[in-house]
């Protein structure tokens, strides 16, 4: 096992800027797609240096659903310490700014007991958050502390009279925008709002994003500050850039090939049905339930809708006779009791196409296009990091060990690697890295500074694309391609 002298340097750092490369902690950060082995690698390297995991995948933070998110059990831990796993109530928000406020506190500890901090996970924005020294949400925090600051009590404060007329004024603006009738304030419309009032800030977000879009309009409509505002100045310029990072980073991907990758997640959801994620989707089941918050954002919940809807009210008539005798809560019970035992399998199992059937198995295979679907989205991200922001990510195939070879494949082509590749980032020279960093960041100026650039590809319906790389990998991908051929014979073809 390493010696613990060579995972830090420096003191610890804070929600500050960035500091010197030579004076930044080292922090090893272990990526990639759903499935692949992030956590199964994180775990044993445990054998090779002192390590503490912290978890940033965006569904596992959550209480509950331990099947659905697929969290490591106690048993396969190893003794290794687990952060952010299971520790948040499944009805919060937990945010980007929430898991860097918890990250940074949780290293910290970990430099103190002079062990190595392993981030582990697929949430990308939560490690970009964690990483880079800027965030828009400190931006509006400062905003709100200036703005609800009495300017007879500080006289040096920025929020004067003039800003808070104007700020006044910006939001009867917004208000002025009740003429887009019944539709205000619907996801559907907001973005043409934002588009109005700040078409720099609409153009670097995509129109589907709505979380983001309604973020926008609250701080317009609270402090009078357009977005676009905050990502100006050298902070935001640097945003996500290697040389602007908190830390000292070693980023791993675990990666594998599609279609292998495919196959497993697709038996892997098979494994949970038999596990019981049916049972664990029933007891946060709620006909009114608000699937864009908390972890009912998680695949696997939101799939099974339609038929938890139809097979417990067919359950609820069944047992009509007998609801005097049972309470509603003991009714509840008995009804989780048959998903999870009986009915599910006898359901599937079923030679007859009936209903339940239908819904069930339409279900789950929603919940395998969408957890694939997931995987080509985690990739492309990463490939979104490397070309746009310049991190360097190194790469560890994990394709013949979940394709179910034998165990020493594992080792061999993960393991070692992995292993191999944070000994060299311990004991590198700072300087050589910081050059590296340089030399990236310039390749990739060019770039970043088309982020703010909104296309939009008429031949496959009005889909829009944010920046140059997001564009350019859109015309040469397959689909867009086609698209383009199909309409090209259509306008050769004679009236």
């Amino acid at each position: 096992m390493e010696s613990s002298s060579e995972l830090q340097r420096g003191s610890n750092p804070s929600n500050g800027g960035p500091r010197k490369e030579e004076e930044k902690p080292k922090v090893l950060v272990i990526m990639g797609p759903t499935g692949s082995g992030k956590s199964r690698l994180a775990i044993d390297l445990a054998a090779h240096f002192p390590i503490e995991i912290i978890n940033a995948d965006s569904m596992q933070v959550y209480e509950g659903l331990d099947v659905l998110t697929n969290k490591v059990p106690l048993h396969e831990q190893k003794g290794v310490p687990h952060h952010l796993l299971g520790t948040v109530s499944p009805n919060v928000e937990f945010t980007a700014k929430s898991f860097r406020d918890s990250a940074i506190s949780i290293i910290n500890g970990i430099f103190s007991r002079k062990c190595l901090p392993v981030i582990v996970g697929g949430t990308n924005y939560y490690i970009q958050a964690l990483v880079s020294s800027f965030l828009i949400d400190d931006s509006l925090e400062d905003v709100d502390e200036i703005c609800s600051t009495d300017p007879s009590e500080d006289e040096q404060t920025d929020c004067g009279p003039d800003f808070r007329r104007q700020s006044c004024n910006y939001r009867i603006h917004l208000n002025n925008h009740q003429d887009y009738g019944d539709n205000f304030g619907r996801d559907s419309c907001n973005y043409d709002i934002l588009k109005d009032l700040d078409p720099v800030a609409a153009n670097r977000i995509h129109p589907n994003n709505h979380r983001k879009i309604n973020q926008y309009l609250d701080l317009y409509s609270r402090t009078g500050i357009l977005p676009s505002e905050l990502y100006q100045g050298k902070a935001a310029e640097n945003w996500g850039q290697v040389g602007d990072f908190r830390y000292n980073c070693c980023f791993i991907c675990v990666d594998a090939a599609n279609p292998e990758l495919d196959q497993y997640v697709e038996q892997r959801v098979d494994c949970m049905i038999d596990s019981g994620l049916l049972g664990e989707v029933y007891n946060i089941y709620n006909v009114n339930a608000d699937y864009t918050r908390g972890l009912r954002q998680a695949i696997g919940v939101r799939e099974f809708e339609n038929f938890l809807r139809i097979y417990l009210s067919g359950v609820r008539t069944n047992d009509a006779s007998d609801s005097s005798k049972d309470s509603p809560s003991m009714l509840s019970t008995r009804v989780g009791d048959k998903m999870l035992k009986e009915n599910i399998r006898a359901i599937l199992n079923s030679s007859n196409d009936n209903q339940h059937k239908i819904l069930l198995e339409d279900a789950i295979g929603n919940v395998k296009a969408n957890t694939r679907r997931l995987v080509r989205r985690q990739k492309r991200r990463l490939k979104r990091l490397q070309a746009l922001f310049g991190w360097t990510i190194h790469y560890v195939d994990s394709t013949d060990s979940i394709s179910g070879k034998l165990d020493e494949c594992w080792a061999e082509q993960v393991v070692e690697p992995a292993a191999k590749i944070i000994r060299s980032f311990l004991n590198e020279d700072a300087r050589s890295e910081l050059n590296l960093e340089e030399t990236n960041k310039t390749k990739t100026n060019s770039i970043h500074r088309d982020l703010w650039t909104q296309y939009v590809c008429k031949a496959c319906g009005d889909r829009t694309l944010r920046g140059a790389h997001e564009w350019e990998q859109h015309v040469q991908g397959r689909g867009h391609r086609k698209r383009v051929s199909h309409l090209r014979k259509l306008r050769d073809v004679p009236a």
